[in-house]
């Protein structure tokens, strides 16, 4: 008589499982197939990729105060658009009014942002923009051609292909 152990290795735990016991002469006995390959185990996914970012060198944006580079209260970041393959573009933001009275959304290029002092939930992001250039743009409403406000002209239109 001769018996059968399988073992499988899964996630670093082996297990063992014993098969039937037959003899090499009983023509009875079960004979193991050697034609047919054992079935595949399913490996499992491979953990995703895990990046550490301390708590300094990164923060969100989304409810930031905006300030000009004079100081002056520009308002605060609500939105930010991204292009089709996921590029930020630039930021929209809540600008004007009074205790949210005539607050209306305006597009700033992503590039006119500066975001060197925001240590704190607390700090500003600086807007290369002045009060009067952000005063004069064009509303943001959504479903419409977007108009963003740039400070160097840099910006590409988006090309949407349809």
């Amino acid at each position: 008589m001769r018996a059968i152990h399988l073992s499988v290795l899964i996630a670093g735990f082996t297990a063992v499982a014993a098969g039937p016991s037959w003899s090499q002469n009983d023509p009875a006995s079960p004979q193991p197939d050697k034609q047919q390959p054992a079935p595949a185990a399913k490996q499992p996914a491979p953990p995703p990729s895990v990046t550490i970012i301390g708590a300094k060198e990164a923060h969100g944006v989304l409810g930031r105060e905006v300030r000009s580079a004079a100081n002056e209260d520009m308002g605060r970041i609500v939105d930010v658009i991204v292009d089709r393959a996921g590029v930020v573009r630039a930021a929209v933001i809540d600008f004007g009014g009074f205790l949210g009275v005539g607050i209306r959304k305006i597009v700033v290029e992503w590039s006119a942002l500066h975001f060197g002092r925001i240590a704190d939930k607390g700090d500003s992001i600086t807007l290369e923009l002045t009060r009067e250039q952000v005063t004069a743009a064009p509303e943001y409403k959504e479903d419409q051609p977007i108009v963003v406000l740039g400070a160097a002209g840099s910006l590409k239109p988006l090309q949407f292909d349809r």
